[in-house]
């Protein structure tokens, strides 16, 4: 008596369920064909969606560094203004300052 696996055809009989010597193995070979070949299915299933996961994530680290790098240089450029505009008003409070003096 023998089965036949319906996808590629390997045949096992009964007494191929008994390991010999050296198999790991207790179950019939076209069972451990499907098994195997499912959990390689899997794996590489999940190593895609980490791929996927890494390049997006890889991504997104690329646009927050860029951003950053822009708010940085914005920021200062404005603390640069604000220490212009305050020595303007500086400059502006000594005029009035000296304009009052010569007033009568």
């Amino acid at each position: 008596m023998s089965t036949r696996n319906k996808g590629n055809g390997v045949q096992a009989s009964p007494k191929d369920t008994t390991p010999t010597q050296g198999e790991p193995y207790k179950s019939p070979p076209y069972k451990l064909v499907r098994f195997f070949e499912k959990s390689r299915t899997q794996w590489k299933v999940k190593c895609r969606a980490a791929k996927a996961t890494i390049k997006v994530m890889q991504s997104r680290l690329r646009f927050l560094e860029e951003s950053r790098e822009r708010w940085k240089r914005r920021a200062q450029a404005l603390e640069q203004e604000v220490v212009r505009l305050a020595a303007a008003s500086r400059g502006a409070a000594r005029v009035r300052q000296a304009l009052k003096k010569k007033a009568p």
